[in-house]
């Protein structure tokens, strides 16, 4: 939605260009409601709930890969891309698995100081650091396994609020691109550059499907979001499984279809 009437994002752990309202999702995009009072209505009732946690306000920001659900209708969606670019909510009636986990990508490790223990004339010796790391959703993790780095991807249990899984950033694993305008694409890392000063680029090839041959593309290292290990995703991917088709292809499949429907 544009224009000047469309809701606003309230502040949160996205950014206001990439991510979406709550009252979009409910009204526009899953059809829970017809009008703005409908939303309201259901967001009050405490009926909706972001990566498990429930949420009251209309227009909490709701970005890539959070967890959206209805538990009253045990009904799950992942926010994701689609190839255009476009928000998809991914259902995930179909992976019971999926309902308790998000994956995080790491944008800051660094050890903070714990309480000063200098400030207490009845204690005596140094403060005590605590490593921490810091998520893309906003989310600050402490006492993670020091083998976690920057750009790495973490696989995060909502239900025990642990870190299960550690995917890194390295060549031979699946990505999902989040900016850019390859935004929405899939495919495994095959080469990254480092340019000292300027942005390091990192060349992704998709998965090959048969009869079409793989493309290959670049993008900037910060717009890339590992999702697995070597080329099993550990998330079920929407509808094109990240493999963006040129006008050529997407006119035959569409031929294809129509003809199939006569």
């Amino acid at each position: 939605m544009g224009g000047i009437w469309a809701p606003r994002p309230s502040q949160g752990p996205h950014k206001l260009r990439e991510c979406m309202p709550l009252s979009i999702i409910l009204r526009n995009r899953l059809k829970y409601a017809l009008t703005r009072r409908e939303t309201v209505m259901i967001v009050m009732r405490r009926l909706v709930a972001v990566n498990h946690k429930i949420r009251t306000d209309l227009n909490f920001p709701a970005g890539f890969m959070d967890l959206v659900s209805v538990p009253k209708t045990n009904d799950y969606y992942r926010l994701l891309y689609d190839v255009k670019g476009r928000f998809v909510l991914h259902n995930l009636k179909k992976h019971p698995k999926e309902h308790n986990y998000i994956l995080c990508k790491v944008k800051k490790v660094g050890v903070a100081k714990k309480a000063s223990i200098g400030s207490n004339p009845f204690r005596t010796g140094k403060a005590a650091s605590v490593p921490y790391i810091i998520t893309t959703d906003g989310r600050t993790i402490r006492y993670p396994d020091p083998d976690i780095q920057m750009h790495d991807t973490i696989q995060y249990n909502l239900a025990t609020k642990t870190i299960d899984k550690v995917s890194k950033f390295e060549i031979g694993n699946l990505s999902y691109v989040i900016r850019g305008k390859n935004v929405g694409r899939i495919g495994v890392i095959s080469r990254i550059e480092k340019h000292p000063g300027a942005f390091d680029v990192v060349h992704v090839t998709e998965i090959a499907k048969k009869g079409r041959e793989p493309h290959t593309f670049s993008t900037r290292l910060g717009n890339v979001f590992v999702i697995g290990k070597g080329t099993k995703s550990w998330i079920s991917l929407p509808k094109g499984s990240g493999i963006r088709l040129n006008v050529f292809e997407e006119r035959d499949a569409r031929m294809k279809k129509e003809n199939r429907r006569d």
